[in-house]
This record gives structure tokens, C-alpha cells and sequence, in this order.
């Protein structure tokens, strides 16, 4: 991390985005924001701001990210959607749980509707130094699967990581200043992490979570591709 890299990030003036902003942390990443001073405009985009938006809706984002487009441009994204459980069912722990529609659904909510948002709202950033930040998950590290077990969502999240690095080098060519970041919000005290929290040393509350990687974000400097880090500003390995 850089300690002057802050003055070109977030510390003047900005416009954000919040995608997915009804969950714990969406919903805080807004409330700091707000509570920002240098942030002028929070747009909040969930199925309960926008009733027409859905994540498996290729043609609801684009609308979306459309009628965004009025409030922007925007210096930061942050895009907080994802699922844990699915349907009512948890993450497989053995290939003799996996189930070609389960499978599909991770896929789907984790990878291909972020890929989607990605596409259609990465073109209201403001030039220069902006962010797009996706909320990802340490376990979607293949370097460092210690452990094995939950197929669809390490994969979906490894999935998300590879589009975001693809996309980060797409982008950047045009944008050299542009962050695309990959964000492990530690285990946050929520609907989604709640049935897996059971032990876990250090449960997070949402506003502690979104501080933590509010700072590691306006840290970042720039460079070629996309970052993967965690709450404290951390590197992770892909």
C-alpha cells in the first residue's frame, strides 16, 4: 500500500454506486458513503430500489445501469451481490453432493450476473483514477484451497476473479488509472455467513467489515490488472 496513493483516491470529491445495496454489506457501504463528506452522490441499485432490476436479468441490468447512468459519472463501484446459500441449500462438502442445478445457480448468482453488471455499469466510471470493486471471497483463491469442500461457491468465485482480472487488463488498456478489485470482506455478521459462523474468531460487523476495505481501496495504486485483497488491505493470492 501506498500512503499517498489516498489523495488520488476518494479524498476529493467523488460519486458512487453501490450494486446489490439491500444486503448487511451493501446497505453499509452506503451508509458510509453517505456519511462521507467528499462523496456527493450515493446511488443505490437493489431489487428494493429498483424493482426492476434482477441479477439474472441480462436486460434489467442494462436498464439499469441506463438510468444510472443520469446520476454519473461515478468514481467508485462497488458491486456487493452474492449468495451463500442457495435456494435453501449450503455449499457442497463432497463431489457426491454436487448437483448440476446447484451447480449452475452458484454460477449464475456468482459469476455470470456480476460479469453482466460489469459489463453494462464499468462504462459510468469517471476517467482517470476510479475503482470498480466486486465483492469476492478468500476461498475463491485456488492458491490457497488448503481445505477443499465447497464446490460451487469456490468455483463461482474463482470464476468472478478470472472475469475480473480479464476484464481489468481489457480495461485498462484505454484506462491505465483504473482499479478493478476483488474484496474479501472477512466473515461478516450477516444473513449469508450466519449458518457457517459457528467458531469463526473474529465475526465482523457489516460497518467494521466496510471501513476495513473502504481504507485497503483508497490504498490501491495502480497497476496492470486487477487487485485481490482483503478487509485489512491484504493481498491474496489467486
Amino acid at each position: 500500500m501506498d500512503s499517498g496513493a489516498p489523495a488520488a483516491l476518494l479524498a476529493h470529491s467523488y460519486r458512487a454506486l453501490v450494486v446489490g445495496a439491500r444486503g448487511a454489506i451493501g446497505a453499509a457501504f452506503v451508509e458510509a458513503l453517505q456519511d462521507d463528506v467528499h462523496c456527493h452522490h450515493v446511488e443505490a441499485v437493489s431489487r428494493a430500489h429498483n424493482p426492476g432490476f434482477d441479477l439474472l436479468d441480462a436486460a434489467s441490468i442494462a436498464a439499469q445501469a441506463a438510468a444510472s447512468a443520469a446520476n454519473g459519472p461515478y468514481h467508485l463501484i462497488v458491486d456487493a451481490t452474492g449468495a451463500l446459500m442457495l435456494d435453501g441449500q449450503g455449499p457442497e462438502k463432497s463431489l457426491a453432493a454436487l448437483q448440476a442445478d446447484h451447480l449452475a445457480r452458484a454460477f449464475q448468482i456468482n459469476a455470470i450476473g456480476p460479469a453482466l453488471v460489469l459489463r453494462h455499469f464499468a462504462p459510468l466510471l469517471a476517467p482517470g483514477a476510479s475503482i470498480y470493486a466486486k465483492l469476492s471471497a478468500r476461498v475463491g483463491s485456488i492458491a490457497d484451497n488448503r481445505k477443499g469442500g465447497w464446490y460451487g461457491y469456490r468455483a463461482s468465485k474463482a470464476a468472478l476473479n478470472m472475469l475480473l482480472q480479464t476484464a481489468a487488463i481489457e480495461l485498462q488498456r484505454k484506462r491505465p488509472e483504473l482499479r478493478v478489485v476483488a474484496l474479501q470482506p472477512g466473515t461478516v455478521d450477516s444473513r449469508l455467513s450466519q449458518p457457517f459462523s459457528a467458531g469463526v474468531a473474529q465475526l465482523l460487523e457489516p460497518a467494521e467489515s466496510v471501513a476495513g476495505m473502504l481504507a485497503a481501496l483508497r490504498g490501491l495504486q495502480a497497476r496492470q490488472g486487477a487487485h485481490f485483497v482483503d478487509y485489512r488491505g491484504q493481498e491474496i493470492p489467486w
